[in-house]
């Protein structure tokens, strides 16, 4: 989008039950705000949400559910009139110190009623209206379910004859991606990888596996060979495993795999919230028109088991 790109957080907590989130102070402006700050080069926008949030307040954060964007006007670097548009996600505290860092002299925890009095500007009272009715729904505290296409591989028409395909390994621009894709998963504090064993799904996750210590499970039946011989049985039994796990966790599959992985979430996008429709129109049109490779679909969920639901979406293109 045309403009200045931007990305930040509403970090939140509990103390002595009572939720609270926490507020920024720039004195260049004497302003209360959220923690947020410009997309670097390259960057996606959870990274750049996240970076800035360590940058500013020395906190290490996961994300959670996104929350409402905003777009105000400001002025660009050599003074002319311009629109910043701001991605939020609402998030955990992992760690850190908490030094203040970068243009930020104060970080201040308050309850909501008191988090919207300090609160400097208008339209940063939507995202703390969200996080205060996502609490009251229960689907404040969710993990994310992230779906990979594996990135760009070797063609099957350069690959060595005689070879079997699955060992068929990314390409320069897959390994490129497949470290983006690591960026990402960190955001989102992924705990467990999941891939078919094919050589180029399993390299998409190898970054982030190398940098977390985290093994990556292989499962048959997410390959191209499992799907053809195994059918859609398989597929939808993995998912459902996986998606009841209660844990973040990553799942690499093939383009073909794909619509039927996507398929078995969408009947399990919670039923009672205003949301329930674009959050099960993202998942339908993801299953038709299938991601991109080394595209990510990530799923927002409350639960474990059987009563597990899907309460909103994301699609990050790398």
């Amino acid at each position: 989008m045309s403009g200045i790109n931007a990305a930040g957080t509403v970090p939140w907590r509990r103390r002595s039950g009572v939720l609270e989130v926490a507020l920024v102070h720039r004195p260049k402006y004497d302003d209360w705000s959220w923690s947020k700050g410009k997309l670097d080069p390259g960057e996606t926008f959870q990274v750049a949400a996240t970076r800035e949030t360590l940058e500013e307040t020395g906190l290490h954060v996961r994300l959670g559910m996104p929350l409402p964007p905003t777009a105000y006007r400001v002025l660009d670097s050599h003074g002319r009139p311009t629109v910043k548009h701001v991605h939020y996600w609402a998030a955990s505290v992992t760690g850190g110190l908490g030094s203040l860092e970068n243009e930020i002299d104060e970080v201040a925890w308050l309850d909501p009623v008191a988090a919207y009095d300090r609160l400097d500007y208008s339209h940063d009272r939507e995202q703390l209206r969200a996080i205060v009715q996502a609490d009251a729904r229960g689907i404040l505290e969710s993990r994310p379910v992230i779906v990979v296409r594996h990135g760009r591989a070797v063609p099957r028409s350069a690959w060595k004859t005689g070879r079997p395909d699955p060992e068929r390994p990314l390409n320069a621009e897959g390994e490129r991606k497949a470290e983006v894709i690591a960026d990402i998963l960190r955001t989102y504090d992924v705990a467990a990888l999941v891939s078919s064993p094919s050589e180029r799904c399993v390299a998409t996750l190898i970054p982030y596996a190398a940098r977390t210590g985290i093994p990556i499970r292989t499962r048959m039946g997410l390959s191209e060979e499992g799907f053809a011989a195994r059918g859609a049985g398989r597929v939808d039994k993995a998912m459902r495993d996986l998606f009841g796990a209660g844990r973040p966790i990553a799942v690499c599959g093939h383009g073909p795999v794909l619509p039927t992985m996507i398929g078995s979430l969408v009947s399990r996008v919670h039923p009672e919230l205003e949301t329930a429709e674009g959050t099960e129109t993202v998942l339908l049109d993801a299953q038709s028109g299938n991601l991109d490779k080394g595209e990510s679909l990530v799923c927002h969920v409350v639960g474990a088991g059987d009563s597990a639901r899907v309460v909103a979406t994301e699609r990050i293109v790398t």
